[in-house]
This record gives C-alpha cells, sequence and structure tokens, in this order.
C-alpha cells in the first residue's frame, strides 16, 4: 500500500490514543476511525500499523533506544516488519531518522522476552512449566495474525453447503482439521455484510473455542449451564449441538454483553436458549439449579494471554497482580458451577490463558477439596467425539502446535 504523509500521520495520531493502554486497543482504534471518518485503505493502512507496533512493541522499543516516541515505533514497524523500505519512506523522513532506521533493520537483542515479545513477568510465570526455547517458540507464533475462523450453524446449514457458497464468491477457505463444523477462511473479509452471516448460517469463533462445545458434548434433552455466557459464542454453538432441544441457560454478569447475545441468537434459529442476567456466581437464580443441570461449561474469566494474536495490547494490561485477583475468581466461579451439577454430570472448565496458575493449578485446587469430582482425560473425551488430537489430562491448545488460540480446558465429571 502506497505510504503518504497522510496515512503515516493517522498511524501516528492512533498510537497516541491507544498507547496509554486504558482501553482495549480495538475498542479505541474503532472510536478513532468513526471521529476520522476514514475510507477503508487508511482503515487497513492504521489499523495494520497499530497492530504490528503491539505486537513488536518490546524489540521496536529496544531498537528505539532512550528515544522512544510513537512516530519512531511507527516508522520502525514499517520498515523492520511492515515490508516498506527506506526508499520508500525517505521523503517523510525527518533528521537523523534515515541513518537510525538502517540499523532498525537489523537490530538484534539477546533478551528472551524481547525475542519472544512477551514482557518479563509473564516470561517468570511460564518459566514454572517451559524450558526458554519452548517459551521462544511460543511467543514467536503469537507475534503472527490469526486466520479468520467461522463456525457453521447447523440448525441452519451444513458445512459442505457452507463452503461451496464460499467457493462461488471466490472466497479463499479450508474445513477445519479438528472441528467437524468449522472453515478457516484465509482473508479477513467483511464477513457481516455476508447472506451467510446475515442469515445465521454461519458465526465467527476460533477452532479452540469450538473444541469446548464438543467436549461438554450435551445430549438433546439435557438440561444445560453457559455460566459465563457472554455475547454467546460458544452457547449458540451448545443449542446447535442439542438441535434446540433440552433447556439451555446462558448466565452472565453483564446486561451488555447478553445484549450482544439477542441479535446472534434471532439469527440462529434455536429457540432452547434462556438468557439469564446474575448479580454474581451466588446469584439466587444460580441456586435455584443446583443439583439439577446435567451440563455446565465455565468459560472463566482470564487474562487472555492466549489470544496475543489477536489482542496484543493484553500483554501490556494485564499484570502478575490482576492474575493473582482473576485466580480468586475463577476459583469462586468454578466452585459455584460445580453445585449445578447432578451426579453423573459434566463440567467443562476452559480459559483461553496460557498461564498454568490460571489452569491445571484452578483444577488441581479443586479436585483437591472436591472429592465427588473426577478429570476425564482431555484425550479420550476427544476421541469420543470423533476429533483425533493427541491430548493427555487437559485441553492445551498453542498457535504454533494447532494454529488456534491459546487455550486450555479439563473435563470434571461428578461421580
Amino acid at each position: 500500500m502506497l505510504i503518504t504523509e497522510y496515512r503515516l500521520e493517522l498511524a501516528i495520531d492512533a498510537l497516541k490514543r491507544i498507547l496509554p493502554l486504558a482501553h482495549p486497543a480495538d475498542t479505541t482504534l474503532r472510536y478513532f476511525f468513526k471521529e476520522e471518518k476514514l475510507g477503508s485503505n487508511e482503515r487497513e493502512f492504521v489499523a495494520e500499523a497499530v497492530f504490528g507496533v503491539l505486537r513488536h512493541r518490546l524489540l521496536l522499543e529496544a531498537a528505539c533506544g532512550e528515544r522512544i516516541t510513537t512516530r519512531r515505533l511507527a516508522l520502525g514497524f514499517l520498515v523492520r516488519f511492515g515490508g516498506y523500505n527506506l526508499r520508500e519512506l525517505a521523503p517523510l523522513l525527518q533528521r537523523d531518522e534515515k541513518e537510525w532506521l538502517a540499523t532498525v533493520k537489523g537490530y538484534q537483542s539477546e533478551s528472551l522476552s524481547v525475542q519472544a515479545e512477551l514482557p518479563d513477568w509473564i516470561i517468570e510465570k511460564l518459566r514454572a512449566s517451559y524450558s526458554d526455547e519452548d517459551i521462544l517458540t511460543l511467543g514467536m507464533s503469537m507475534q503472527q495474525g490469526a486466520p479468520l475462523d467461522i463456525r457453521v450453524n447447523t440448525l441452519l446449514a451444513k458445512r459442505d453447503e457452507v463452503l461451496a457458497e464460499l467457493v462461488r464468491q471466490q472466497i479463499s477457505a479450508t474445513l477445519m482439521t479438528y472441528s467437524p463444523v468449522g472453515i478457516r477462511l484465509r482473508d479477513k473479509i467483511p464477513l457481516n455484510k455476508d447472506a451467510l452471516f446475515t442469515e445465521g448460517k454461519v458465526e465467527v469463533q476460533d477452532e479452540g473455542s469450538q473444541l469446548l462445545g464438543l467436549m461438554l458434548a450435551p445430549k438433546r434433552s439435557d438440561m444445560v449451564v453457559d455460566f459465563c455466557a457472554g455475547a454467546g459464542g460458544k452457547t449458540l454453538m451448545l443449542a446447535a449441538l442439542m438441535n434446540s432441544q433440552g433447556r439451555l441457560y446462558a448466565l452472565d454478569v453483564s446486561e451488555k454483553r447478553l445484549a450482544n447475545l439477542k441479535p446472534r441468537l434471532k439469527r440462529s434459529g434455536a429457540s432452547n436458549i434462556q438468557p439469564t442476567l446474575i448479580d454474581n456466581e451466588n446469584d439466587l437464580k444460580v441456586k435455584r439449579l443446583a443439583g439439577k443441570i446435567d451440563r455446565v461449561l465455565v468459560d472463566a474469566p482470564c487474562s487472555g494471554l492466549g489470544t496475543l494474536r489477536r489482542n496484543p495490547d493484553l500483554k501490556f494490561r494485564q499484570s502478575a497482580q490482576s492474575v493473582a485477583e482473576l485466580n480468586q475468581k475463577q476459583t469462586n466461579i468454578l466452585n459455584a458451577a460445580a453445585r449445578l451439577l447432578k451426579k453423573g454430570g459434566r463440567l467443562v472448565y476452559a480459559t483461553c490463558s496460557i498461564l498454568p496458575e490460571e489452569n491445571q493449578h484452578i483444577v488441581q485446587a479443586f479436585l483437591a477439596s472436591h472429592p465427588d469430582f473426577v478429570l476425564r482425560p482431555a484425550g479420550e473425551v476427544l476421541a469420543q467425539q470423533k476429533v483425533a488430537m493427541e491430548m493427555g489430562d487437559y485441553l492445551e491448545l498453542r498457535p504454533h502446535l494447532h494454529n488456534t488460540d491459546g487455550f486450555f480446558a479439563a473435563v470434571l465429571e461428578r461421580v
């Protein structure tokens, strides 16, 4: 894409708004685009520069030395990762910038944190379970952009039909490796304008997230609770797996998130979902369901560090302290959700985090204090769903191994 002074200034302005990181980067960027009334080419350029800087911020800051400015971060990204050469940028450069940018191209750092693009506090937490080599591989895989994954709504369409329609539209798409209802699109397209989406035949959902629904494996006549339903991506998948039968409670503490579920629910054709606003995990509405539920999904609030391909700002917006606070919340929610299950019922505890203390540690502490629950090996549960994937006790997904976001899940059953 041709670079102009106007485009460069837009990218710098956007970075100035986003880098305090008081709010999620994608939200701030959306407001910025609305205010500036930008065309699609400008939006694409700015988004690529902003998210590129966030992905490679630690290296770019190290390359800036003592003179870290948003202008230098933007220029450094364009030369090192954006595919632009010094000749193209020369007309836009100020004094001294050309010499400095020539050093950025080949800049190397010995620091694992800089190479992996993960702040020191995350490196320290990962070192408890991973070698430095594994951390570097994981960190580098998180620096790539994520593909666009969609889930076919089997209430309204078959996967082969959707794939054929995408091919007809000359959209590059392939069947997913693991999810039997998933399709991966090579390019980011404005899917929300496509009839497949507006008619409810597809939803955007990462392949890892789709596997959680398969692991819960609800039956058609079951009573099911999606404990932290959010905007309902997983709820809608569960409804499709249940063929819109039985009863499915979508619980959440956020009225706004549940409101976002309503248009999706309308499109989906599902009629067995009951969105329910709760004050907290000990709400009376939750207590009334105790001992009555066959299946519970707990997609727990977490650091989100498994989604850095999509949300690179999270590694700077979270901290060791925020993770410790989340651990308390995760423990409380899992304990409350477990009380809903009948004997023989199944609970899936999941996060989109790569940190053991949000994952294995929470589950192990729960099992130690709940002798009436057992862990079902994730590999066996997936095999029962005809998903060919080598897994041990837990589902642990990684971008470099599975081409999904970083996900964790444990299958717990009440015996």
